[in-house]
């Protein structure tokens, strides 16, 4: 049950988007305490070099997680790789665009979609079975604090957020009594390359040039990848249901649950207007 310890080292972890971020430094603690780690991500030279950062066992496999054939593939692959059983899968991989909604670009809203939410249902599909015969595992699912509240010019973000959030809320209440456990991962603001690597038209301070957005995120993110994979990883020990990253996080989540309609306009009035000064 949920609350109690859940011991992963030695037991086989599973990262998708390991590339750079907080996947690769996930990779690298789990590998540290002793897990044998199967990493993926869609960009081959970020793969390789975190491959090359882990002590320990590793697998690595360039994978597009939209790809439902291939991730069955790699769960196959990874079952039959070390007879560990599988203690963990983190569906980490996530990607954005940042436009309005009346002009966007329908194909990059699909993108986002496709990666962010199809991703982590394929990642399920594949893996849950092997859980299912073990009777033990973890699924944890990377939604974001966009998962739990809405953000302007970011619109297919937050629903890809919230389509996780919900998915894995019912996934658990699904696998109650199976050995089974189902997390997600509320991430506020994380220094990674997920702005930089953005498909991008205008941000909601409008900005028109990628570079300007990038820097106005590096520049208000709170937490360190390293630090959030910490608290990830900590929180998946702990038996955590759901694990919020970041003191922005949980400041954002509080708001939205004591200002359920208003919770924007107060961000609006002083942190966003801080972040445009």
């Amino acid at each position: 049950m949920f609350g109690s310890r859940n011991q992963m080292t030695g037991r086989v972890v599973v990262i998708t988007g390991a590339g750079s971020g907080m996947g690769r430094e996930l990779a690298i603690q789990f590998a540290r305490e002793g897990s044998p780690v199967a990493i993926t991500d869609v960009d081959r030279d970020g793969l390789a070099a975190t491959a090359e950062m882990i002590e320990g066992d590793v697998l690595a496999r360039e994978l597009d997680v939209r790809d439902r054939s291939a991730f069955m593939a790699f769960a196959v692959e990874v079952d039959q790789w070390t007879e560990t059983p599988i203690g963990c899968l983190i569906n980490n991989a996530g990607v954005t665009v940042i436009q309005s909604f009346s002009d966007a670009s329908p194909e990059d809203d699909e993108w986002v979609m496709d990666v962010n939410y199809t991703g982590v249902v394929n990642g399920c599909h594949a893996f849950l079975p092997i859980m299912r015969r073990q009777g033990s595992g973890t699924i944890v699912n990377t939604s974001s604090v966009f998962g739990l509240m809405g953000y302007p010019h970011q619109t297919a973000y937050c629903a890809s957020k919230h389509a996780v959030k919900g998915f894995t809320e019912a996934l658990r209440h699904e696998l109650r009594g199976t050995g089974v456990r189902v997390a997600s991962v509320h991430p506020g603001g994380v220094r990674t390359a997920i702005i930089s690597n953005a498909r991008f038209h205008e941000d909601d301070a409008g900005n028109r040039e990628h570079g300007d957005a990038s820097a106005r995120f590096q520049s208000v993110a709170l937490t360190s990848p390293e630090r959030a994979a910490t608290i990830i990883r900590n929180g998946i020990e702990k038996g955590r249901a759901r694990i919020r990253v970041g003191p922005d996080a949980v400041l954002f989540d509080l708001l939205v649950r004591l200002f359920p309609v208003r919770y924007y306009s107060i961000l609006d009035r002083v942190f966003l207007r801080f972040t445009r000064s």
